[in-house]
């Protein structure tokens, strides 16, 4: 996928939106070509050196940027020439999908394991242990714990799992 059409795609937005938030999109979304230095950055968007520099942090941890440091002859003082690697969002992408399938499974199996309870007033769940600890009423309002129905939290789960495994093509026989 072309440079351009990654920054164009919502998705990708979205994910960078995520990892360097509001102050940080500038920064992501508008990546010079070649090496730059933070300073020039800054000036460059109009941004505080330190929003960039987070930024650039960010980006460098999930693997879409990298910089080799420079030290100035005359003065010793180190500069870092800051390069974007936007290739690897797709693969970034796939791996947050496949942590988000494995999360959910998780969190299916737990719903769909145990047995909870709900104070209708203040609105607070419980597990059955919880709920019998405390005599199944409520700690906050003692309200009685009326047994839950978790069947359409299970469902949704369960389709978002499907929908998941389709698009990651996740083979679940055997």
């Amino acid at each position: 996928m072309a440079f351009e059409d990654l920054l164009n795609d919502p998705v990708i937005q979205k994910y960078l939106h995520e990892l360097v938030g509001p102050t940080g999109m500038p920064v992501a979304a508008a990546p010079p070509d070649g090496e730059v230095t933070d300073e020039e950055l800054a000036e460059e968007l109009g941004l505080e050196l330190n929003d960039v520099r987070r930024a650039l942090f960010i980006l460098y941890e999930n693997d879409l940027a990298t910089y080799r440091r420079v030290r100035d002859e005359d003065s010793g003082w180190l500069t870092y020439l800051w390069t974007f690697h936007y290739d690897n969002i797709p693969e970034n992408l796939q791996e947050e999908m496949y942590r988000l399938l494995d999360a959910l499974e998780e969190r299916e199996e737990y719903e769909r394991t145990h047995e909870f309870y709900l104070c209708e007033v203040c609105s607070i769940r419980f597990e059955f242990g919880e709920a019998m600890d405390f005599g199944f009423e409520c700690p906050e309002c003692g309200s009685p714990l009326e047994a839950m129905d978790n069947d359409r939290l299970r469902d949704a789960m369960d389709q978002r799992i499907e929908r998941l495994r389709d698009e990651l093509n996740v083979d679940v026989t055997g």
